[in-house]
């Protein structure tokens, strides 16, 4: 999806002043510049591209920006400045470097559940004057975020604490197959109930193994926070609030700046790994104690832990719980208490468990699975819970405001919000069981991980035989359309003769384009699976406490065989996925082209804020929208000019945002050429209640003019279907792909189906910016009558 720019340039005039691209100081009276003076703000699509390839001139000159995201212009541009000219001089604002930069990038792969569930906050349906409700939609997205954070700890957790150091440390023969876990083996020469070395004590085990997951919640804070300082810390340009409710939220001051939330989710997500870690440290140690006969100082201190855990844990909720986004205003201030001292209470917790877990106890060992299994049930039914709550939410916000085009019928954001759980709960799965093979590939010395990470890897095979199938019903009717495209494609070129090959080509590539609009279903069926199956595996696990190949040795034996079917292949392919995970994320670390492909998929799923989930990857929006504003809004005071917007794909998009972040009166000059858009075909169909018709409609209302081209080729781009609109349209007829059928005096070669892809090689595009030019331009003024007496004019008026 990678965008390519041709530029064709006639001989320009090059008079009047060159742009000093600074923005004017407070208080300096604008300074006065030809009123012909006219620029075109380029933005590129997904992937980047190079600012000689956008401007089409090996030499280009930054302008104003730093090496993660710029402005540029020709060499030429610069030192002839603006002036009488044919075409606007061109600028290119390249943000790729905000997506797909160094290597620590590859870490985000980690992050793609948190991404997920984060997209869910802003896929809530339309709804005009329900606040409550958008409140507790809100709500809901947000705790579903926190179980996330406990999942993927608990998960570290399982590993670090229950596999390796409670289960494999505590067998010798495991024990002694890993030499570096010798260290922390019990000898076979001790006494009962004895151990032979310091850290041989299953409590000492347990304080040391919880230095990993401690580790990777300092590693998630650390990356939130180093992007939240990046991202976030870039203050978007002042205004007023806009007065018409019916509009976008993306013309709010305070959308593109969520520190505050941010902060607090940070603390209150940080502090909730902290305290996962602290409960299974705690909870076999408090166990012990508990038993009859056991120490009544140590259980005592036990249960006053259990309950300063407990009180911890209601704060954080608490937290995540009390407030959402400010987008009315720029909030600047910062929750510095909570942001303070939750976490480093919630890391004093932690210290207190671990001292408190390594005192001696005569007589423990660590024996079968580390209690607090249950744990994962209890995460497993609370995302079910709230998943469900919010569809509920969610259908009844769609209900009082329908909106025909919204993806799923409003159930876009509870679906993508399942399916973040569940591509949580089987990363968690395949960590876990590749772990326990790779410590005992016999499987007959350690229980294992738990029973219910068992079950969610036998449910992956039923999924995937649901996608083929689903696969193969969209296949045939992807055959059948592009038959039909044939016919068309035959009566839209008459006269020429037909080039069969070249007529299947072209109806296969708009047959596959159309695959896009099937999006909601394929994730309706996927989501609606992933519930039943996951709502089996948690009924199998709680019932019968043994995995599926076990529970089901009693039935007959077509059941059985497709219980360890299921298991085995569930097995098999959460290791493939594992293996396929971090090698992916290894070849990005090292490679910039895997790490390009990777920024495209963020691209897409990181233009929202982090409303949701403060660890999930950062906003480039917050940084690339003030970016466009302060250009835009500069330029057009510095010199009274006039200013295409002109996007390509997710440019667009961005195009759009910064346009409703001006004031009203520089959006009222700015023209607005989209091309290869999704901004209806994708954000106005999951995005509805900031990109739906109304908010379209409104943005259509306050630019100057507005211009959108697509092609029926394009997977992405479409047309924006602003409601309402005035003539001229806003969506020009869909461009012809490819430009030639056959071979012409003007293309003596095949010419290319560009899909996606290079927009401004077709004619159209030169006319729709010079026509939107046009609709800037006033109408010349024609000469002043002479006044027949000084002081009159032509009327005899003074």
């Amino acid at each position: 999806m990678r965008k390519q720019w041709t530029t064709h340039r006639d001989a320009r005039s090059r008079t009047g002043r060159a742009d000093t691209l600074a923005a004017p100081e407070p208080g300096l009276v604008r300074r006065s510049a030809p009123p012909e003076a006219e620029l075109e703000l380029l933005v590129h699509g997904v992937g980047g591209t190079t600012p000689e390839e956008m401007l089409g001139d090996p030499r280009t000159v930054r302008v104003t920006g730093d090496d993660t995201a710029a402005v540029f212009r020709r060499a030429e541009d610069v030192q002839a400045g603006e002036g009488t000219r044919d075409e606007p001089v061109q600028e290119a604002y390249v943000w790729c470097n905000l997506t797909s930069g160094d290597s620590s990038r590859a870490l985000w792969l980690l992050l793609l559940p948190f991404m997920v569930v984060n997209l869910a906050h802003w896929m809530r349906p339309a709804a005009t004057g329900r606040h409550r409700a958008v409140r507790l939609y809100g709500l809901l997205v947000r705790l579903a975020a926190l179980t996330l954070t406990v999942l993927l700890v608990a998960a570290a957790c399982e590993v670090a604490l229950d596999l390796v150091a409670w289960q494999c440390a505590g067998v010798q023969p495991c024990a002694h197959r890993h030499p570096w876990l010798t260290f922390l083996a019990p000898h076979a020469s001790a006494a009962p109930g004895g151990h032979g070395t310091w850290w041989s004590l299953p409590g000492r085990r347990l304080a040391l193994a919880a230095l990993v997951p401690t580790a990777l919640t300092v590693l998630l804070w650390y990356l939130s926070r180093r992007t939240w300082s990046a991202y976030e810390s870039h203050r978007p340009m002042s205004h007023d609030p806009e007065p018409d409710t019916d509009g976008s939220a993306l013309a709010r001051p305070g959308f593109w700046y969520g520190r505050r939330l941010v902060a607090r989710l940070r603390a209150a997500h940080t502090a909730a790994a902290l305290l996962t870690v602290a409960a299974a440290v705690a909870t076999p140690a408090v166990r012990f104690d508990h038993r009859p006969g056991g120490s009544a100082a140590l259980d005592t201190l036990g249960r006053l832990l259990t309950a300063s855990l407990l009180t911890c844990a209601a704060v954080v909720l608490g937290v995540v719980c009390r407030r959402g986004r400010s987008e009315n205003r720029l909030d600047e201030r910062l929750d510095r208490h909570v942001v303070r001292l939750l976490p480093f209470g919630a890391l004093a917790l932690l210290l207190l468990t671990v001292a408190y877990a390594g005192w001696a106890r005569p007589g423990w060992r660590s024996t079968g699975r580390l209690p607090g299994d249950p744990a994962f049930g209890a995460l497993m039914l609370a995302q079910g819970l709230l998943v469900v709550t919010l569809a509920v939410v969610a259908g009844y916000l769609h209900h009082r405001s329908p909106d025909p085009r919204a993806g799923m019928r409003g159930l876009g954001g509870p679906a993508v919000a399942l399916l973040a759980c569940a591509l949580g709960g089987v990363m968690s799965g395949g960590v876990a069981q590749r772990v326990a093979d790779w410590l005992d590939g016999t499987r007959a010395l350690l229980p294992g991980p738990p029973v219910l990470l068992t079950w969610q890897a036998s449910t992956i095979p039923p999924v995937l035989a649901v996608l083929l199938l689903l696969a193969a019903r969209l296949g045939l009717g992807t055959a059948r359309l592009a038959r039909t495209e044939r016919d068309r494609i035959r009566h839209e070129h008459p006269g020429e003769p037909e080039d069969p090959g070249r007529t299947r080509a072209i109806a296969h590539v708009r047959a596959m384009a159309t695959l896009t609009d099937r999006a909601p279903l394929v994730v309706a069926v996927l989501a609606v699976t992933t519930l039943v199956l996951g709502a089996v595996a948690l009924a199998g696990a709680l019932a019968t406490g043994k995995t599926p190949d076990g529970a089901a040795r009693p039935a007959y034996d077509v059941v059985q065989a497709v219980a360890e079917t299921a298991q085995t292949l569930g097995s098999w392919l959460v290791g493939l996925g594992f293996v396929l995970f971090v090698t992916w994320g290894r070849r990005a670390y090292k490679d910039a082209s895997a790490r390009r492909t990777i920024g495209i998929l963020w691209d897409v799923g990181t233009f929202w804020p982090r409303a949701a989930h403060p660890f999930a990857p950062p906003c480039y929006a917050e940084r690339a929208v003030p970016d466009l504003t302060w250009r835009m809004a500069t330029w057009t005071h510095r010199t009274g000019g006039r200013l295409v917007l002109s996007g390509h794909s997710q440019g667009s998009v961005l195009a759009a945002a910064a346009a409703w972040q001006l004031p009203p009166s520089v959006r009222g000059r700015i023209a607005l050429l989209t091309y290869g858009s999704p901004l209806e075909r994708l954000y106005g169909r999951w995005f509805p209640a900031h990109f739906g018709p109304p908010a379209l409609a409104a943005l259509h209302h306050d630019v100057a003019c507005w211009g959108n081209l697509y092609r029926r080729t394009d997977p992405i781009g479409g047309p924006v279907r602003v409601p309402g609109a005035t003539t001229p349209e806003v969506d020009h007829a869909p461009l012809q792909d490819p430009l030639a059928y056959g071979r012409t005096p003007a293309h003596p070669l095949p010419a290319p189906i560009l899909g996606h892809s290079d927009y401004p090689a077709d004619p159209a595009f030169a006319h729709l910016r010079a026509h939107l030019l046009s609709r800037l331009r006033p109408p010349l003024p024609g000469p002043r009558p002479k006044p027949d007496r000084p002081g009159e004019d032509g009327n005899g008026t003074g």
